[in-house]
């Protein structure tokens, strides 16, 4: 059974999802390569979030799991407010969510050897 903040992860992931499917709808019809490339991110990490959510592997693959959540939200946020006009959301928005979601994806790795490790 997932815990409470697997079933955070898991609907994020499927939120991410969705806004991917609706961002790549607005960049087909209105162009705008940051719309396309923060749908690509939402649309490429909302099934690991999904995963990490579900999987149930224990706090650590959670916590990388949370990481690479604040970085897609991070990274496709600064990329969508530079679309509107704003210049971001903040100094290194975009660089900072890039580094998170690299730190989480090799946590989910780390994660995922140690639970084999443990005989998970």
């Amino acid at each position: 059974m997932p815990t409470k903040s697997g079933l955070l992860l898991a609907a994020a992931g499927g939120l991410c999802g969705a806004a991917g499917v609706a961002l790549s709808a607005v960049a087909a019809h209105a162009g705008g390569g940051n719309i396309g490339t923060a749908a690509t991110m939402l649309l490429a990490h909302g099934p690991v979030l999904l995963a990490a959510g579900l999987a149930g592997t224990g706090r650590a693959m959670r916590l990388a799991g949370l990481v690479l959540l604040v970085g897609v939200l991070l990274f496709a946020g600064d990329l969508l407010v530079r679309e509107t006009g704003a210049a971001r959301l903040f100094p290194m928005a975009a660089p900072a969510g890039g580094m998170l979601m690299i730190a989480g994806w090799l946590g989910i790795a780390v994660s995922a050897v140690l639970a084999a490790l443990r005989g998970r």
